[in-house]
């Protein structure tokens, strides 16, 4: 799940500048089933939250993580080596672009539900996706965004932000803005 600062689609997808100028946000994976090396990481999750002066790629951006916490050692030290970007993958591109905090551990709640998915990690952050709703007729519309050389994701489905608020050194509130949830893969660097 993404949320951040930009208009809805976020131009950051396609090379563009964000909306506001800089950006300010975040991901959470949610693991459905998965493995790092041996390691099993079945259902449990990862957060990095940012916050860029500019676009992402520009650099100069502080973040923090979050781990969750019913992982087991071997299961933390796998979750902190891929949030650090030691793994490769988008998150070693994205460690060169910000200094970043933690990874902590954290309780998380986790719903993946497309238009109606959720989130909280610990009492830092929360996000409530909605489907946007067009402005003249009030009905909802289900956009998609394809990403075939995607970093990330290479289908997002396209939400509004009912609800958006990360607390801590990283902070801000971008509820009803952009939100995208959308399938990861990630096979190794």
């Amino acid at each position: 799940m993404i949320a951040c600062n930009c208009d809805y689609g976020c131009p950051c997808n396609v090379n563009g500048r964000p909306t506001t100028g800089k950006c300010e946000g975040g991901w959470t994976w949610h693991i459905e089933s998965g493995s790092y090396g041996a390691t099993v990481l079945d259902e449990l999750n990862f957060s990095i939250f940012a916050d860029w002066p500019g676009a992402i790629h520009e650099g100069g951006g502080q973040a923090i993580s979050f781990i969750d916490e019913r992982a087991d050692d071997s299961q933390r030290r796998a979750l902190t080596e891929l949030a650090q970007g030691g793994a490769g993958g988008p998150w070693g591109l994205f460690a060169t672009t910000y200094q970043l905090e933690g990874p902590d551990p954290v309780p998380y709640q986790v719903d993946v539900a497309n238009g109606h998915s959720y989130y909280r990690v610990g009492d830092v952050a929360e996000l409530r996706v909605e489907p946007i709703t067009n402005p003249v007729t009030g009905d909802e519309i289900h956009p998609r965004l394809l990403l075939p050389e995607g970093l990330l994701v290479r289908d997002l489905g396209l939400f509004a932000s009912q609800k958006f608020k990360v607390k801590g050194n990283i902070g801000y509130d971008h509820s009803g803005r952009y939100a995208a949830v959308g399938a990861f893969a990630n096979s190794g660097s």
